[in-house]
């Protein structure tokens, strides 16, 4: 099979380029290098199955080739990380809801399966944990930035739905919550490669807030199998659905672990978030995922714990 992936060059996007490739597809990856990097795909660049455009999915001629040529495509491309769009809020809200409008009306002008990436910053400042596909959200207001990616992916989503309620356009979407594994950086806040890094540098691990927030991190092998899961099940589409893990910790309690597994000295200094990210940023205190659906339709779960996830990331 032939099959796109748009951002292969990311984290996520070379760890699921790697999957395929194992399978025996054929494969483009298409990347713009704006937070991506070549060396992620190191091991597959001389496979002759693998064929890679830098570019953006912002080029709608670019993008009407590399659809037209595959049977599959997995919409990764996009801004990563909220301190991303702090920083570059124009830049990145353009990207992020161009480049899904141009690779969804390419997909369905060849009717081509499109698998879209979002992200569970959609649930927003819900409370409403653990955080069911069809619940409610919650955003914050515009003079925000902090909201601007969550609208821009919740955009995206409302698009890949549009297309499948008018047209049939077989998309799913996949909510992707706190991915953590080899080749993630802290370049955008990734907290736990940025915790491992600190640690093993003998810094001090910068915990925003008072640490009390939690998260649930999910390995990458974990999401990428499910993934592929989702693009070949024909029940998920049309269907939104979450990809993550259950084990919640509070990002106090991550910086401990990390010390430890690490054998760090480094010590634990917390940090406003006004320090950090200006005055009036908000953040969501829990961020938790339902599976349910993911199990039903898949028979998908997380294989690997937060100690698995840890001592990889810091053995990478």
């Amino acid at each position: 099979m032939r099959i796109l992936v748009t951002g292969g060059c990311g984290f996520i996007g070379s760890h699921l380029s790697e999957a395929l490739l194992a399978e025996g597809h054929e494969l483009t990856v298409l990347d713009d290098l704006s937070t991506g990097r070549i060396e992620n795909l190191a091991a597959i660049e001389a496979d002759p199955k693998l064929r890679i455009l830098i570019g953006s999915v912002t080029d709608e001629s670019l993008v009407h080739e590399a659809v037209k040529s595959c049977d599959q495509v997995y919409h990764l491309a996009s801004a990563v990380g909220v301190r991303l769009i702090m920083e570059q809020p124009v830049e990145t809200i353009d990207t992020i809801v161009s480049g899904t409008q141009i690779v969804l009306k390419q997909a369905n002008r060849y009717r081509k399966p499109v698998l879209l990436t979002s992200t569970s910053e959609v649930y927003g400042k819900s409370t409403a944990v653990p955080f069911d596909e069809d619940g409610d959200r919650l955003s914050g207001p515009t003079t925000k930035h902090r909201w601007a990616y969550a609208c821009a992916k919740a955009l995206d989503e409302f698009l890949a739905m549009a297309y499948w309620k008018s047209t049939r356009l077989p998309v799913m979407v996949v909510r992707l919550f706190n991915t953590v594994g080899p080749r993630q950086t802290g370049q955008y806040g990734m907290v736990v490669p940025s915790f491992v890094q600190q640690a093993l540098s003998g810094e001090a691990l910068q915990v925003y807030g008072d640490g009390s927030q939690s998260r649930c991190f999910c390995h990458v092998a974990d999401v990428v199998r499910g993934l592929i899961a989702v693009m070949n099940c024909p029940a998920a589409r049309g269907e939104v659905i979450n990809l993550g893990a259950t084990e919640e910790v509070t990002i106090l309690e991550l910086a401990r672990r990390v010390i430890a597994h690490t054998d760090s000295r480094s010590q634990i200094r917390q940090i406003a978030y006004a320090e950090v990210f200006g005055d009036g940023f908000e953040d969501m205190q829990r961020r938790v995922p339902s599976i349910a659906k993911a199990e039903r339709l898949l028979g998908w779960l997380p294989e690997r714990s937060l100690n698995d996830i840890i001592a990889d990331v810091a053995g990478q």
